[in-house]
């Protein structure tokens, strides 16, 4: 059966890219297995096409080296967390095993996104029930991560993933997407502001990357508190 370490739960195919794609790749460098999980085919997009988006999955997929991808095939701007939903992903966290899972910001403005976050923190629950689909092991992953990149309205992030060196490799794959963005000033909760879509992207990297004073970085919120073992180990210059 294959396992992963990280698993991106996501709406749309080319969210994971775009909201947490440099730390994808990222730990794929590290040598960690990752994985994607789109919920829908997108064929509610209005440009494009669903077997288009698949075809350009796959290949974002390729670029960031995940080991798996898939889709759940739920309906596009209609996503709704019901026990139903919840099974059906639970079942899907059960078989992948990942030890932590990253979703939707908790706030958006597409409605999908906003019921996803929470969808997905239900299904890690329901995943851990031993009496639901007895014949998968209950699993429920440690952590459950909220990228949070785009979102202004969000609390601040409860840490910034340095991903100065994977950021072309993020870029690249978001650029796979070109049924999407090529020529768009704006994508999912990515706001225009008058520049390329691109470029939008690459200047939201660089902010948050300068918060942790490096050059980019993918910002991230967890509801718990975080630990930290020896204070003397904390990096980012307080002054």
């Amino acid at each position: 059966m294959t396992t992963v370490d990280a698993l991106a739960i996501f709406a749309h195919r080319d969210d994971a890219e775009l909201c947490c794609g440099g730390t994808l790749a990222k730990l794929v460098r590290l040598g960690h297995r990752v994985g994607i999980v789109d919920l829908t085919q997108g064929e509610m997009g209005s440009r494009g096409s669903a077997a288009t988006r698949a075809a350009e999955a796959t290949t974002a997929a390729a670029v960031l080296g995940v080991q798996v991808r898939e889709n759940l095939a739920l309906p596009d701007a209609a996503i709704t967390n019901t026990p139903e939903t919840r099974a059906a992903l639970a079942n899907v966290i059960r078989r992948l095993a990942p030890r932590i899972v990253i979703t939707h910001a908790p706030a958006g403005r597409h409605p999908d996104h906003r019921v996803t976050a929470q969808l997905v923190r239900d299904a890690c629950f329901v995943g851990g029930l031993a009496k639901v689909a007895p014949e998968l092991p209950p699993h429920r992953p440690l952590k459950i991560l909220h990228a949070i990149a785009y979102r202004e309205d969000q609390e601040k992030p409860t840490f910034v993933v340095d991903i100065s060196d994977d950021f072309d490799t993020k870029l690249r794959a978001i650029q796979c997407y070109g049924s999407q963005f090529d020529g768009a000033t704006q994508a999912g909760e990515v706001y225009p502001t008058g520049e390329p879509l691109y470029d939008v992207i690459r200047h939201q990297s660089a902010h948050y990357g300068s918060l942790i004073r490096r050059q980019y970085g993918e910002p991230f919120f967890t509801f718990e508190t975080m630990l930290v073992d020896n204070p003397l180990t904390l990096d980012v210059f307080s002054m």
